[in-house]
C-alpha cells in the first residue's frame, strides 16, 4: 500500500522534467550533469556518445597472434611503470579473461598508472605485436570498471562523453533506464521533405538508434539525423541574417579613384600576392557598391592580412573618411602602427595610435586628430570603442583576430560613424568549406598565399634523449645573435600530472643549460603590465630566450626569434601548434620548430602531419579529423557550441542537403510562421540563437 501511494506521488517523466528528479541521480550528480549541458530529461537524449565500441567483435585472448589487430575484454590482473634506458616511461598492465592473459603496452603515457586499477575490467583495441610475449598495444580502449556488464552478446558498447564524478558507464546506465519512458514523447521537428532530401530517419528512432544501436551502422544513420538538424538552423540562421542585412546594410559607396591606393602598391618593398590581389578586388567591390560590406578576411600565419586591410583603410581616406584599426592586445597595435608608419612615410600619412597607454597629451592630440573631418587611419585596441573616443567621420572598420573580442565590442566600433563598412581578420585557417558554413552570414575571402621571400621554416620531432642536443642548438642560434621561444602546456607543476611546467622549466633552464643567457618567463597568470613588459623586453631584444605558455600564440613579430622550442607536444592541438610556429621566420634568416618529447605511436603520427607541412589550411583539415572543431573554435565560443554532432568536413554531403533545405524552407515559409516550421522555430529559439550571434557584427 506504501508502494503505491509513492508511486502515485512520484511526477509523471517528461521531456521537461530537471534530471534533479530522475531515478537514480541526486543533488550531486544533477551538479555533474549539469556541467555536460544536461538539465532536462530532454537534454539526456541529446547527450549523444562520442564513440562506439564494436563488442561483438571481441576475440579470446587465447586466439590472439602476433601482427594480428584485435579487440578484447579483460581483467588487470597486475600494473605497473617500468622505465627504459632512454627515458621513456611505459605504462603495462597484464589483463586475463577465460583463455589467458595478455600483456598490454602503452608507452609515454606513464599518467594511466592513476586511473586504471588493479581489478578493473578494460575493452582495447589494437594490433598484437610480439615484445618477450604476445604484447598489445592499444589504439582505443574503454575502462569498464569492475564488472564485464554490457560487453557480451553482440552488443555495442556506447560510451558517452563524461566528466568528474560522472563516468560515462553511469551515463550509460541513466540514459538506459529513462529511455523507454522519453522516446513515446519526442515529435518530429522536421517537415517530411526535408527528411526525405538528406535520407536521415524520423527524430524519435534517430535517438533510439544512437542510444541504443544494434550496429555501428546504425548508431551512424541516427547520428546523421542529429547532425542534419544542426547543419539546418546553422544555415536557416545565417540565410535569415543575411535577408535582415540586405534590408539594414544601406552603406558608404567609395569611389575607386587610386589616388593612395596606387601610390602605396607603388612605395611597397615587394609585390602583393595572386591571393591578397583577389581578396583586395572583392573588399574593392563591396566598398564601392551600395551596402555596407560586411567581409571576413582569413590567411595563415605570415599570410599578409594586415597590408590588405591598409589598402582598404587608404580606399576609405582618398574618399575623405576616416579607417580604424582594431587590435586585441596593446603590443599587436603597437606593431601595427610601426608596419604603417613605415609603409605610409613615402606618402606623408601618419597613423594615429590610440591604447590605454597613452598619456593624458598623447590622448588628446590623438582626440584632436580623429575629432576633425579630415581623412586619418587611426590603430589601436578595445580604446577605440570607448565612448571617449568620438571619430568625425568613420568609413572603414577593420578587427584583427576579431575573436578575441566580444561580440558587444565589435558591435560597438561597427556603429561609429555612418555605417562604416566592416572587415575582420582571422589568422586561424578554416577549409573553405567549413568557413562558409560557420560564416555563412559573412562574405568570405581566403589567402592560401604566402609573401615570396618567406623560407620555410624546418620543423621535427625529437625524443627526450635528444634533449641535451636540442639545447645544445639553441644555445648555438642564441650566439649568433637570434632568440628563442620555449613552450609549455602548463604553468604550474601538478601532482596530477607528469607535465614539466614552464615555471619549474624556467627555473632549471636559468640554473643549468641556459645560465649564461638571458630568460624571460610568460604566462597568462602574470599581471598585465608584466606579462607587457616581458614581451616588450624580448621584442626589444633585451632577453634572449622566452619560456612562455601558449599566451605568445597570437603575439607580436619579433623578426630576430628563429627557435621554437615546444614541450610536451602531444598536449596541443595541430592548429595550435602551427600558430606557436609562425612566431618563428618572421625575419630572412632560417628558422626552426622542434617538438621535444616522447610521445605515443599515435601521438607521433598526428604530430608527423605537423612536420611535414606549413599549410595552415591542411593541418586545419587535419586537425578537425582527428580532434573535432572543439579545439580549434572554442575561443569563440559561449554557451552552447554551434555543433555539438554535426562536422561540416566529415558531413560534406550531409552540409549540402541541409543548405539546399534551409532555402526550400525559406523560400515558402520566409518568416517561419507556417504550422510545419514550428517545430524548427523552437529549436532556433532555445538552442542556437547565442551561438550563432558569436559570429556576426551587427
Amino acid at each position: 500500500m506504501a508502494d503505491t501511494r509513492r508511486a502515485a506521488t512520484q511526477p509523471r517523466l517528461t521531456l521537461d522534467t530537471p534530471v534533479t528528479y530522475l531515478k537514480g541521480v541526486g543533488p550531486a550528480r544533477a551538479l555533474a550533469l549539469a556541467k555536460l549541458g544536461v538539465i532536462f530529461a530532454r537534454d539526456l537524449l541529446y547527450h549523444v556518445p562520442h564513440r562506439y565500441e564494436d563488442a561483438s567483435t571481441v576475440s579470446r585472448i587465447a586466439d590472439l597472434e602476433a601482427g594480428m589487430d584485435g579487440t578484447v575484454v579483460g581483467r588487470v590482473v597486475s600494473k605497473g611503470v617500468i622505465p627504459t634506458r632512454k627515458g621513456l616511461r611505459i605504462f603495462q598492465a597484464v589483463v586475463k579473461d577465460a583463455t589467458g592473459m595478455l600483456e598490454v603496452s602503452w608507452p609515454g603515457q606513464p599518467f594511466l598508472d592513476r586511473t586504471i586499477a588493479k581489478g578493473d575490467v578494460l575493452l582495447l583495441t589494437g594490433t598484437v605485436r610480439f615484445f618477450h610475449g604476445r604484447q598489445l598495444h592499444p589504439r582505443e580502449f574503454v575502462n569498464l570498471g569492475a564488472e564485464e556488464e554490457g560487453t557480451g552478446g553482440g552488443r555495442v558498447l556506447s560510451v558517452y562523453p563524461a566528466t568528474e564524478g560522472l563516468s560515462f558507464k553511469q551515463i550509460r546506465a541513466l540514459v538506459e533506464s529513462h529511455l523507454d519512458a522519453l522516446l513515446p514523447q519526442v515529435r518530429e521537428l522536421l517537415p517530411p521533405d526535408l527528411l526525405a532530401l538528406a535520407g536521415v530517419p524520423p527524430l524519435p528512432e534517430a535517438l533510439r538508434m544512437v542510444h541504443r544501436p544494434t550496429s555501428i551502422a546504425e548508431a551512424l544513420e541516427g547520428r546523421s539525423r542529429l547532425a542534419f538538424e544542426e547543419l539546418l538552423c546553422v544555415h536557416i540562421l545565417h540565410r535569415r541574417a543575411n535577408a535582415l542585412a540586405r534590408d539594414d546594410r544601406h552603406g558608404i559607396a567609395f569611389v575607386n579613384r587610386r589616388e593612395l591606393t596606387s601610390a602605396l602598391k607603388g612605395a611597397l618593398p615587394f609585390e602583393l600576392t595572386g591571393a591578397q590581389t583577389r581578396a583586395l578586388r572583392d573588399i574593392v567591390a563591396d566598398m564601392t557598391g551600395g551596402r555596407r560590406m560586411h567581409r571576413l578576411l582569413q590567411g595563415d600565419v605570415g599570410s599578409g592580412k594586415t597590408v590588405v586591410a591598409l589598402f582598404a583603410s587608404l580606399l576609405a581616406m582618398e574618399n575623405g573618411w576616416q579607417a580604424a584599426v582594431m587590435a586585441p592586445t596593446e603590443l599587436l597595435a603597437e606593431q601595427h602602427h610601426r608596419t604603417f608608419s613605415r609603409l605610409l612615410e613615402p606618402l606623408g600619412i601618419r597613423p594615429v595610435l590610440i591604447t590605454g597607454r597613452l598619456g593624458a597629451r598623447e590622448r588628446r592630440e590623438a582626440a584632436e586628430v580623429i575629432g576633425r573631418p579630415a581623412p586619418a587611419l587611426a590603430v589601436g585596441t578595445h580604446a577605440l570603442v570607448q565612448a571617449a573616443t568620438g571619430f568625425a567621420r568613420l568609413g572603414f572598420v577593420a578587427i584583427d583576430e576579431q575573436h578575441r573580442f566580444g561580440v558587444e565590442q565589435r558591435k560597438a566600433l561597427g556603429a561609429k560613424g555612418e555605417a562604416p563598412d566592416v572587415l575582420l581578420m582571422s589568422a586561424t585557417p578554416i577549409p573553405r568549406s567549413l568557413a562558409l558554413t560557420l560564416y555563412g552570414d559573412l562574405d568570405v575571402s581566403i589567402l592560401d598565399e604566402k609573401p615570396p621571400g618567406r623560407r620555410p621554416i624546418t620543423s621535427a620531432l625529437r625524443p627526450e634523449s635528444a634533449r641535451e642536443r636540442v639545447l645544445q642548438f639553441l644555445d648555438r642560434e642564441i650566439e649568433k645573435g637570434r632568440q628563442a621561444y620555449v613552450v609549455y602546456p602548463l604553468i604550474d607543476e601538478s601532482e596530477k600530472t607528469d607535465l614539466k611546467a614552464a615555471t619549474v622549466a624556467f627555473e632549471e633552464l636559468a640554473a643549468g643549460p641556459l645560465a649564461h643567457r638571458r630568460l624571460g618567463l610568460l604566462h597568462g597568470r602574470l599581471p598585465a603590465e608584466q606579462k607587457d613588459a616581458v614581451m616588450r623586453a624580448f621584442r626589444d631584444g633585451e632577453l634572449d630566450v622566452l619560456v612562455a605558455t601558449t599566451v605568445i600564440e597570437v603575439g607580436i613579430d619579433v623578426a630576430n626569434a628563429t627557435m621554437m622550442l615546444i614541450e610536451h607536444p602531444e598536449r596541443f592541438g595541430l592548429s595550435q601548434l602551427h600558430q606557436l610556429r609562425g612566431r618563428v621566420g618572421r625575419g630572412g634568416e632560417q628558422s626552426y620548430c622542434v617538438l621535444l618529447g616522447d610521445v605515443g605511436q599515435e601521438a607521433a603520427e598526428r604530430l608527423q602531419i605537423f612536420v611535414d607541412t606549413e599549410d595552415g589550411f591542411e593541418i586545419a583539415r587535419a586537425d578537425l579529423r582527428l580532434r573535432g572543431m572543439g579545439d580549434l573554435f572554442g575561443e569563440r565560443q559561449s554557451g552552447e557550441p554551434t555543433f555539438r554532432i554535426a562536422d561540416p568536413l566529415r558531413d560534406e554531403e550531409l552540409n549540402l542537403a541541409a543548405r539546399e533545405g534551409a532555402e526550400r524552407l525559406l523560400d515558402r515559409d520566409p518568416e517561419l510562421m507556417k504550422p510545419e516550421s514550428q517545430g524548427i522555430r523552437q529549436v532556433l529559439g532555445t538552442r542556437y540563437a547565442r551561438s550563432i550571434e558569436l559570429f556576426r557584427v551587427g
